[in-house]
Protein backbone atom coordinates (compact mmCIF):
# COMPACT_ATOMS: atom_id res chain seq x y z
CA UNK A 1 0.00 0.00 0.00
CA UNK A 2 2.80 2.44 0.86
CA UNK A 3 4.55 1.71 -2.44
CA UNK A 4 1.35 2.61 -4.32
CA UNK A 5 0.99 5.86 -2.34
CA UNK A 6 4.62 6.74 -3.04
CA UNK A 7 4.09 6.19 -6.79
CA UNK A 8 1.01 8.42 -6.83
CA UNK A 9 2.81 11.18 -4.92
CA UNK A 10 5.83 10.94 -7.23
CA UNK A 11 3.57 11.17 -10.27
CA UNK A 12 1.77 14.23 -8.85
CA UNK A 13 5.07 15.93 -8.10
CA UNK A 14 6.59 15.21 -11.54
CA UNK A 15 3.64 15.66 -13.88
CA UNK A 16 1.52 18.27 -12.13
CA UNK A 17 4.50 20.31 -10.88
CA UNK A 18 3.27 20.21 -7.29
CA UNK A 19 5.84 21.17 -4.62
CA UNK A 20 7.53 18.09 -3.17
CA UNK A 21 7.75 19.54 0.35
CA UNK A 22 3.96 19.85 0.52
CA UNK A 23 3.15 16.52 -1.17
CA UNK A 24 5.63 14.53 0.93
CA UNK A 25 4.92 16.51 4.13
CA UNK A 26 8.56 17.54 4.41
CA UNK A 27 9.64 20.53 6.48
CA UNK A 28 10.74 23.66 4.64
CA UNK A 29 13.52 25.53 6.44
CA UNK A 30 14.60 29.03 5.46
CA UNK A 31 17.75 30.33 7.15
CA UNK A 32 18.70 34.00 7.00
CA UNK A 33 22.35 34.29 7.98
CA UNK A 34 22.84 33.19 11.56
CA UNK A 35 19.97 35.40 12.77
CA UNK A 36 16.65 33.85 11.71
CA UNK A 37 15.24 30.39 10.98
CA UNK A 38 11.76 30.01 9.49
CA UNK A 39 10.35 26.47 9.56
CA UNK A 40 7.18 25.34 7.81
CA UNK A 41 5.43 21.93 7.99
CA UNK A 42 6.58 20.98 11.49
CA UNK A 43 4.46 18.88 13.84
CA UNK A 44 5.05 20.71 17.12
CA UNK A 45 7.68 21.77 19.63
CA UNK A 46 9.53 19.02 21.52
CA UNK A 47 12.16 21.18 23.29
CA UNK A 48 12.50 24.94 23.65
CA UNK A 49 15.10 26.85 25.66
CA UNK A 50 17.37 29.87 25.29
CA UNK A 51 19.89 27.78 23.32
CA UNK A 52 17.90 24.93 21.71
CA UNK A 53 14.74 24.41 19.69
CA UNK A 54 13.71 20.90 18.71
CA UNK A 55 10.68 20.42 16.50
CA UNK A 56 8.85 17.21 15.61
CA UNK A 57 8.83 16.60 11.86
CA UNK A 58 7.03 14.01 9.76
CA UNK A 59 10.07 11.71 10.03
CA UNK A 60 12.11 12.49 13.13
CA UNK A 61 13.10 15.84 14.61
CA UNK A 62 14.72 19.11 13.60
CA UNK A 63 17.19 20.38 16.22
CA UNK A 64 18.44 23.97 16.15
CA UNK A 65 21.18 25.07 18.54
CA UNK A 66 22.63 28.47 19.30
CA UNK A 67 22.02 31.23 21.85
CA UNK A 68 19.66 34.07 22.76
CA UNK A 69 16.65 32.35 21.13
CA UNK A 70 13.33 34.19 20.87
CA UNK A 71 10.22 32.79 19.18
CA UNK A 72 9.11 35.71 16.99
CA UNK A 73 6.13 33.92 15.44
CA UNK A 74 4.42 30.61 16.14
CA UNK A 75 1.53 29.17 14.12
CA UNK A 76 0.25 25.57 14.09
CA UNK A 77 2.72 24.47 11.36
CA UNK A 78 5.07 27.46 11.09
CA UNK A 79 7.61 29.01 13.42
CA UNK A 80 10.08 31.90 13.22
CA UNK A 81 13.08 31.70 15.52
CA UNK A 82 15.45 34.60 16.11
CA UNK A 83 18.83 34.45 17.84
CA UNK A 84 22.38 33.36 17.11
CA UNK A 85 22.05 30.10 15.12
CA UNK A 86 25.08 27.82 15.27
CA UNK A 87 23.77 24.37 14.24
CA UNK A 88 20.79 22.73 12.51
CA UNK A 89 20.44 18.93 12.55
CA UNK A 90 17.90 16.36 11.43
CA UNK A 91 17.52 13.64 14.06
CA UNK A 92 15.83 10.26 13.51
CA UNK A 93 12.72 9.35 15.46
CA UNK A 94 13.71 7.00 18.28
CA UNK A 95 10.64 4.82 17.65
CA UNK A 96 11.60 4.04 14.02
Amino acid sequence: MKNWQHRIKSWLINYLALPSDVMLELPRITVIGQLHVYIENHKGIAVYSDNELTLKANKGYIQIKGSSFVLKMMLPEEILLEGHISDIKFLPDIQE
